[in-house]
């Protein structure tokens, strides 16, 4: 079974610019970044970039993001259900990815999103949170190098 973990990262503001990534244990697949973002936008983009790539394939995708956990897995269904607003008549913020991210998650019942704790010796994790940083530096200008 394929095994992924994402993760995000904007700074040194938030909103700023951000990067992210889906990794392996042990090698980067994707990585990539935005000129002017959140933490938890590049985050999301992640799992979505991942639900992307495994194209139906079934899969273990480990994000330490609860947020994201919680809106794909339960939130949303009842957003859906209650057309896309919350139970108190709030927007739900980042909604077009909030969209793309579940129907991207449902269309693959194979791939299943388990919550890791971050920074706590996950290798996988740490790598993704490695990456996601690399992308950011690179937007912001500070590394010479291709991701």
């Amino acid at each position: 079974m394929i095994e992924l973990w994402t993760d995000g990262s904007a700074g040194p503001t938030n909103p700023g610019p951000g990067g992210w990534s889906v990794v392996s244990r042990t090698q980067p697949l994707l990585v990539g970044h935005a000129a002017l973002t959140s933490n938890i936008k590049m985050e999301g983009y992640a799992l979505l970039e991942a639900v992307r790539w495994l194209n139906g394939r079934p899969a273990k995708i480990r994000t330490d993001s609860q947020f994201w956990v919680n809106a794909v897995k339960e939130w949303a269904v009842r957003w859906e259900r209650d057309g896309w607003t919350r139970s108190n008549g709030d927007p739900i913020q980042n909604l077009p990815l909030v969209r793309a991210l579940y129907g991207g998650y449902r269309a693959n019942p194979g791939a299943e999103l388990l919550w890791v704790r971050g920074h706590n010796g996950d290798q996988g994790n740490e790598l993704a949170d490695e990456w996601a940083g690399r992308a950011r530096l690179q937007k912001l200008g500070y590394m010479g190098m291709a991701v």
